[in-house]
C-alpha cells in the first residue's frame, strides 16, 4: 500500500482534499478582503474586548479586514454550525476549536491544510500546543490557549504542617500521606475529570496513547507512564490518603473552603476558578502554584483543555487568515484578560486579583513555564470526546474502591478503539 493510499484510509476525506494552494504564493490582494472569525471567548466585563483587539489589526491592515462573531451556544452546537456552513460554502475562514475537536473535524474534511503557511508562525507557540493543532503531519491552524496540568497548594497550611512542596510524584505521595495523618488532603481524586485530567497526567509521565502509523491508528495505554499514574492513585485511594470528590461538585469546593483540601492537581485555567471557589475565605493570600511534580524522568506536563484557531475548509484567503491568526494569538495581555493561559511564547502579566489570592505570586510565569514543558507527543484521536462516559464510570468505581484504577485506562483504550471503528477509521490490532 502506498503512502498516499494509506493516508487516505487513515484520515478519511481530508486526505483527499488537501493541497489547497496555501503555499503563501498568492499575489497580494489588490482590494480589501474580509476574514471572518467565529469564537467562543467570554468577552466579559473588565476584559479587553475581542472587537477592540481586532480593531487594532484592521487599522494597521486596510487590505485584510477581520470581522469577529461570538458564538454563544454550546461547543457541540458550534461544531454542528461549522459543518453545515462548510457544506453550504458559507463558513467563517477561522474558528475556535477545542484541541480534542480538531482531529474529528480534520477527519470529516472540515479543515484546511495550512502547513506551508504555518511554518512561519509555529515557533511563536508552545510546541506541545502546536502538536495539538496538527493531524497526520498537517497543521490546520494555530493554538490559542492551553491547559497544562500544574499543582496548586495552600502554602500556609504546608508550612504549618511542615510539608515540603513536592517536585516528584513520589514526593507528592509522601506529602499526601503526611497531610492525611493531620486530617488534611494534599490531593483530590476527581472522577468527573477523569478523561482529560488523568490522560494529561499520563502524558506528563511520557505516555503517547495514540499514534498514526502504517496507515492505521494505534491505541496503547500499556506504557510505563500510564502504569505509574495508575499506581500513584491506587496507592492513595487504598490508603484513604486522598479526597475523592468530583471537581465540579459541592464537596470539592467545600473541602477547599474549610481547608480540608490543601492541594490539587489542576489545569492552568483553574487558577482563577480556584480563587473564585475560595473567595472570601481564610484561604485568600495563602495558596501558590508550582509546575506539576514529575511523573516521569523529566519535567513535563500534559494537556487538560485549551483551544486553537483553525482554518476552515473553503476559506478563500488562508494565507491572510493565518497571518491574522498568528497576530491575534500573540496578543498576550489582551488574551490573558479574557481568562486565557495563552499558547504563545512570552511573558504573561498576572492579573492583580489572581496575584492577590496567590499571596503576591507571579502565577502566570509558572503557567508559562508549564506551557514550555507540555508534552509534544500526546495527541488526541478523532472521536476522543466520546470516550468520556466510560472513563468517568470506571473512575467512579475506582474512587469508591469497587474497581482498580487501571480499569479507567482499560476503558479508555476499549472506548477509543470503538470510537475509531465507529468512524470507519482503520485501527492497528
Amino acid at each position: 500500500m502506498g503512502i498516499a493510499a494509506a493516508a487516505t484510509m487513515l484520515f478519511g476525506v481530508t486526505a483527499c482534499s488537501t493541497g489547497t494552494g496555501t503555499s503563501g504564493e498568492e499575489a497580494a490582494p489588490a482590494e480589501s478582503i474580509t476574514i471572518d472569525y467565529l469564537h467562543r471567548l467570554p468577552d466579559g466585563e473588565g476584559m479587553t474586548k475581542v472587537a477592540d483587539i481586532i480593531a487594532e489589526w484592521n487599522t494597521a491592515h486596510p487590505g485584510v479586514q477581520v470581522t469577529a462573531t461570538k458564538f454563544d451556544g454550546k461547543a457541540a452546537e458550534m461544531l454542528t454550525k461549522l459543518k453545515a456552513d462548510v457544506k453550504a460554502g458559507s463558513v467563517s475562514c477561522l474558528a475556535q476549536l477545542g484541541y480534542a475537536e480538531v482531529p474529528t473535524m480534520y477527519t470529516e474534511g472540515m479543515l484546511e491544510n495550512v502547513t506551508d503557511v504555518a511554518k512561519d508562525y509555529v515557533g511563536n507557540f508552545s510546541a506541545g500546543a502546536v502538536a495539538l493543532m496538527t493531524v497526520n503531519g498537517e497543521t490546520v491552524g494555530l493554538p490559542q490557549d492551553t491547559g497544562p496540568l500544574v499543582y496548586y497548594y495552600n502554602a500556609a497550611e504546608f508550612e504549618r504542617l511542615g510539608l515540603t512542596v513536592p517536585t516528584t510524584a513520589d514526593e507528592l505521595a509522601a506529602a499526601t500521606t503526611a497531610a492525611a495523618a493531620a486530617g488534611k488532603y494534599a490531593v483530590a481524586f476527581q472522577p468527573d475529570e477523569a478523561q482529560y485530567w488523568l490522560s494529561g497526567q499520563t502524558a506528563a509521565a511520557g505516555a503517547a496513547w495514540f499514534q498514526a502509523k502504517d496507515g492505521k491508528w494505534s491505541v496503547d495505554v500499556s506504557d510505563a507512564g500510564t502504569a505509574k499514574v495508575a499506581s500513584f492513585w491506587q496507592g492513595l485511594i487504598d490508603s484513604k490518603s486522598t479526597l475523592v470528590a468530583n471537581r465540579w461538585g459541592d464537596e470539592f469546593k467545600q473541602a477547599l473552603v474549610d481547608q480540608t483540601l490543601i492541594g490539587t492537581i489542576g489545569a492552568a485555567w483553574e487558577a482563577p476558578l480556584l480563587a473564585g471557589d475560595m473567595a472570601g475565605s481564610a484561604n485568600e493570600g495563602q495558596w501558590a502554584v508550582v509546575e506539576l511534580p514529575t511523573f516521569g524522568a523529566t519535567q513535563m506536563t500534559g494537556p487538560d483543555g485549551g483551544s486553537g484557531v483553525a482554518v476552515m475548509k473553503g476559506c478563500a484567503h488562508p494565507a491572510e487568515a493565518m497571518e491574522f491568526n498568528n497576530w491575534f494569538n500573540t496578543q498576550i495581555d489582551p488574551l490573558v484578560s479574557q481568562g486565557l493561559v495563552v499558547a504563545a511564547k512570552g511573558a504573561m502579566t498576572t492579573p492583580d486579583a489572581i496575584k492577590s489570592f496567590y499571596g503576591g505570586q507571579d502565577v502566570f510565569s509558572v503557567l508559562a513555564a508549564a506551557n514550555e514543558s507540555l508534552s509534544p507527543d500526546f495527541i488526541y484521536i478523532p472521536g476522543f470526546p466520546a470516550i468520556n462516559g466510560d472513563m468517568v464510570k470506571a473512575a467512579d468505581a475506582a474512587g469508591q474502591g469497587t474497581a482498580p484504577v487501571s480499569d479507567i485506562f482499560a476503558a479508555a483504550e476499549k472506548s477509543a478503539i470503538a470510537a475509531l471503528e465507529s468512524a470507519g477509521l482503520p485501527v492497528a490490532k
